[in-house]
């Protein structure tokens, strides 16, 4: 969802959080649109949303950000879930492998039913732990790498890279719109005049006398 407005924001985002039940999702959520944690959080069932206002390059952008659970009894959601969206956070957790492992299952989902042109960011939540890791950050940025997603790692916890992944996102996409929108000008300003030919005096003979104007 990237719509243009005219009056309380320039453009809207729709953001979608994803990743197995348990890595922080809903934490990144209430960490970035409210600036709180909730050590006692419970896991989501269906979806919820939070939105927040900011600037990007000037421009003010509302970020909607959805979360769903990551209990697979809610994929049926999946299609709706992810209409519209522009940008993708993709959520492991550090401290427990097999998140990790389950990131290319999300990744494929992801992009079977999102717009081929979404932005999405890996994150390896929870870096508080790293006493607890259980996946190294080369082994996630070699993903990163070999899928074109951006990668960091963040806490929720203790507020860590939460800002500048969204920053990030919402500025890629952004800048895509932006280059959208200039092509977009560029084409219909490069369209060449047409040329109007009106045929008449059409006589018996068969002669046709073309008049021409541009």
């Amino acid at each position: 969802m990237a719509y243009k407005v005219d009056h309380e924001y320039d453009y809207l985002f729709k953001i979608v959080l994803i990743g197995d039940s348990g890595v922080g999702k809903s934490n990144i959520l209430s960490r970035f649109t409210r600036n709180e944690f909730c050590l006692e959080s419970k896991s989501t069932i269906g979806v919820e949303f939070a939105t927040r206002t900011l600037q990007v390059e000037g421009k003010t952008v509302k970020a909607q950000i959805w979360d769903t659970a990551g209990q697979e009894r809610y994929r049926a959601i999946t299609s709706a879930y992810y209409r519209g969206a522009v940008g993708a956070l993709l959520v492991y957790d550090i401290t427990k492998r097999q998140t990790f492992d389950n990131v290319l299952r999300w990744l494929r989902e992801l992009r079977d039913h999102a717009d081929s042109n979404i932005v999405i960011m890996m994150a390896g939540n929870k870096s508080d732990l790293n006493h607890l890791r259980a996946v190294s950050q080369e082994d996630a940025q070699g993903l990163a790498e070999s899928e074109g997603l951006a990668f960091l790692e963040t806490s929720a916890l203790e507020a860590i890279n939460i800002e500048k992944a969204f920053q990030t996102i919402l500025l890629d996409i952004y800048q895509i719109i932006s280059k959208k929108a200039l092509a977009a000008q560029q084409a219909a300003s490069s369209v060449p005049q047409g040329t109007t030919i009106n045929v008449n005096n059409m006589s018996d003979s068969g002669t046709k006398g073309a008049c021409c104007s541009s």
